[in-house]
């Protein structure tokens, strides 16, 4: 059963200026945008009612608005997120040949540089429109003992990157807590999975997703759930989609994709894979996906940044034990026994082998990656 949602309604977005981005084109008003529930960090503070509204929004779809207005934790943030934004476009202007040499696709590792239109998106075989860059939590906090080279501009601004990695897991950490009080786990079972001293595959990400041409607009980013446990995402255009589960859908209607409208102060928190593995399906890691911006935004370029948060390298994906809200395993179904290393290292490049691949074996390797389904 679906709990109940809050989103504004569209005449309050249309005349509360605090949540729109001034400087950018409008979102239209005109389009139907995605009912996600909208939590506040200071309530999540101090209010049982705001964590029984976070577990429900985490059991429902996976993601929800998180208000970080009016927290010290979360006006850092704010600001810090926007010391990266203007470091990302820095970064991007080192141009698409500086960067290629960070790309560690052939050393088996996702970090580093993923240039323009190398990765698969779709069963049609198309390429990706967007760029991005993986900073590594292990890299810039000191825990790799061969860490990748990175361009000198992101040393130059270590400390802005490490004050983020910091504050956004600060926030993951308080997030985990509230479920692990929900799902009536040992105290901090979710914490010790999330050390961020410990090896992991946390990263900060910078994607830039550059104008469409008007006559041949695609996707930008194919649709996917994310593999870690939380992500934290600031955006400021649209264009992020979510295809809501059947049990959100009315009786008789197909799920549609549905834009997700960035607003200012807040951020967007979604659940990845780790935490379904964790829970036996209870909590959910929702599909989604990135496409041009509506209406006049379609003509901006569109960054975004992201907070992956990640189980530690050796611990094994499964069902966790010691709760008697995550429903038990079915009678004879024996768990896939894989650590959160290699689960992530295989989704996170199983659809960048296109090199010198033609149009249908594109299409191949995009069926048998399972997301067609």
């Amino acid at each position: 059963m679906a709990t109940e949602t809050e989103t504004l309604p569209p005449t309050q977005l249309i005349t509360d200026h605090t949540l729109t981005f001034p400087d950018l084109p409008p979102f239209p008003t005109n389009i139907p945008t995605a009912p996600l529930h909208r939590l506040s960090l200071s309530a999540l503070r101090t209010s049982p009612v705001e964590s029984t509204r976070l577990f429900s929004a985490s059991k429902d779809l996976g993601f929800f608005y998180l208000d970080l207005r009016d927290d010290v934790l979360g006006e850092r943030l704010l600001r810090e997120g926007d010391a990266l934004f203007a470091i990302g476009e820095k970064l991007y202007e080192l141009g698409r040949e500086e960067l290629q040499q960070y790309d560690y696709k052939h050393l088996g590792s996702y970090m580093g540089y993923k240039g323009y239109g190398s990765a698969v998106v779709d069963e049609k075989g198309n390429l990706d429109r967007n760029e991005f860059y993986n900073m590594p939590k292990d890299d810039f906090l000191g825990l790799s003992q061969t860490p990748l080279a990175h361009p000198p501009l992101l040393y130059e601004h270590g400390d802005s990157i490490r004050a983020y990695m910091h504050d956004a897991h600060k926030l993951v950490l308080l997030i985990l807590t509230h479920l692990n009080t929900h799902l009536g786990l040992p105290p901090d079972t979710l914490a010790s999975l999330h050390r961020q001293t410990a090896k992991s595959g946390d990263q900060v990400r910078i994607v830039k997703s550059p104008p469409q041409p008007a006559s041949d607009m695609r996707t930008a980013l194919g649709k996917h759930t994310d593999y870690g446990s939380i992500t934290i995402l600031f955006n400021r255009l649209g264009g992020l989609q979510i295809l809501p589960p059947p049990s959100l859908v009315p009786a008789g209607q197909e799920p549609q994709w549905t834009y997700v409208k960035p607003l200012r102060g807040h951020c967007i928190v979604n659940l990845g894979d780790a935490m379904v593995k964790f829970t036996n399906g209870l909590l959910k890691s929702n599909i989604h996906r990135v496409i041009s911006p509506p209406g006049e935004q379609a003509r901006e370029t569109r960054y975004s940044l992201v907070y992956f948060a990640r189980p530690e390298d050796e611990v094994v994906l499964k069902r966790l034990e010691g709760s008697e809200v995550i429903p038990p395993l079915e009678e004879g179904v024996a768990e896939e026994q894989i650590s959160s290393k290699k689960w992530i290292e295989w989704k996170a490049l199983r659809l960048r082998k296109v090199e010198q691949l033609s149009e249908v074996e594109r299409k191949k390797l995009w069926d048998e990656s399972g997301l067609g389904i």
